[in-house]
């Protein structure tokens, strides 16, 4: 199958791609990365139905409406366990069906440690494929596992207290790496069988799932890995858990365990470079019209009646660039007074933060002109969707901010240079699906000797 296409970067090459990254990352201390197999936990078809009707979008994609979509083909979908608030339960409550599915068969753990190498596909394509294992939890200082983004510590908190009660990783997180070593051969040599797993879902997209259990393998995996670094392109918040969960167990004194270790999605973005889209903000308690009037007290305002219209000249204005939807027409908000930017830009950060499109929402837009509290409460998000951004503040009378995707190149610049971009600024994409491989936090499944 062919490869990806180059546009689903940013119009950056597969090389580039990973020289941006990598070639501006800080330096590495100790050991590098490290992937290691585990027994993973499957859905059985025989039992739990059909994959694409028990798997979902990460969690962090799926709004209220989705969630009782899910919810409502009722059976085994992973909804029930990842997001058990949505059915009006408790995460103790996810935690005691986890392991009744385990008793009655729907799910079972894998009989020997494995690697996992997942791939998404559209058509001939294929967009993504990489290995899912455990990730092995280092410090930021350590220069291994890099992040770009800041978090927020609700979802943390939310997620910990999830992981907790389940004792188990139930979605692995994106990170990417460079590669074109002997890791991608033996991905593409796994990916060259018939897959363990198969199914068209409602994304469009084709998943794939294979399982390497040969230790040989394992082995060169790991050598291939060493002194390498990884950048998270999807999971800051369940990285964050991961390192809470580790800490916590450490200070109780349970020593080197699972927790050590936490549920990844590790690609070759030489190969596989990921395409970075836009995520777009509600605002369910800001009335579509006060935010336009407050706005054009630092931007000119131009309105649209329809929607393509309007995305349309979001997507050809110059940076920074937003369009509120919400009301009867759209507005789209451009060319900031500087006067505005300069008494609410953070003067510690560099002229090339202070530039970026999420900058100015959070700190012009969002801080100062609409002096909303930047928490999850307030503050929704939707991913890659500007017309689902715009749908759902005109059912919540708020006010939607849809947003151009940022530069590639202004992301790992920034990076770069020991900076992190504001909350919730990338959607790097395609996305693992969830419920494919689960991992306990049980030394007997873990996959270590």
């Amino acid at each position: 199958m062919p490869t990806v296409d180059d546009d689903l970067s940013s119009g950056l090459a597969p090389e580039e791609f990973s020289a941006r990254i990598f070639g501006t990352a800080g330096p590495r201390t100790g050991a590098g990365l490290a992937l290691s197999p585990f027994r993973g936990v499957r859905f059985v078809p025989e039992v739990a139905g059909d994959p694409a009707a028990v798997t979902m979008p990460p969690y962090d994609l799926i709004d209220e409406a989705a969630a009782l979509r899910l919810l409502a083909g009722g059976g085994h979908n992973i909804v029930r366990l990842n997001l058990p608030r949505a059915a009006g339960e408790s995460y103790r409550a996810a935690g005691d069906r986890l392991r009744r599915w385990l008793d009655e068969g729907a799910l079972a753990v894998d009989p020997e440690p494995a690697l996992y190498v997942y791939e998404a596909a559209r058509g001939g394509t294929v967009l993504q494929r990489g290995l899912i294992g455990g990730l092995g939890l280092r410090a930021e200082a350590d220069g291994v596992v890099l992040p770009h983004e800041n978090v927020f510590p609700g979802p943390v908190r939310d997620r910990l207290a999830l992981m907790t009660a389940a004792n188990a990783n139930l979605e692995p997180i994106f990170l990417v790496y460079e590669g074109g070593g002997d890791a991608a051969r033996i991905v593409d040599d796994a990916a060259s069988r018939p897959p363990l797993t198969e199914f068209d879902a409602d994304d469009g997209l084709t998943h794939r799932l294979w399982r390497i259990t040969d230790p040989g393998a394992h082995a060169r995996v790991a050598a291939d890995l060493r002194g390498k670094q990884a950048l998270i392109a999807d999971g800051h918040h369940r990285y964050a858990t991961y390192r809470a969960l580790q800490a916590r167990h450490h200070a109780a004194g349970d020593g080197p365990g699972p927790w050590d270790q936490g549920l990844a999605l590790l690609v070759d973005s030489t190969r596989y470079p990921p395409h970075l889209g836009a995520i777009h903000r509600v605002l369910p308690g800001l009335r579509p019209q006060d935010a336009v009037d407050r706005a054009r007290t630092a931007f000119h305002v131009g309105d649209f009646p329809d929607e393509a219209s309007a995305i349309d000249a979001l997507a050809g204005a110059n940076s920074p660039a937003f369009l509120l939807g919400g009301g009867d027409s759209l507005h789209l908000l451009t060319a900031p007074d500087a006067a505005a930017l300069a008494r609410c830009m953070p003067s510690e950060h560099s002229p090339r933060w202070r530039a970026l499109d999420t900058a100015v929402l959070d700190h012009l837009l969002i801080g100062d002109l609409w002096q909303i509290p930047e928490n999850e409460t307030a503050i929704e998000v939707v991913h890659d969707d500007p017309s689902a951004a715009i749908a759902r503040a005109r059912r919540t009378g708020g006010t939607a901010v849809v947003l151009n995707p940022l530069r590639v190149e202004d992301v790992l610049a920034v990076a770069g240079g020991g900076e992190r971009v504001p909350r919730k600024s990338t959607s790097f994409g395609p996305k693992p699906r969830t419920g494919l491989v689960l991992r306990l936090l049980d030394p007997d499944a873990s996959g270590r000797p």
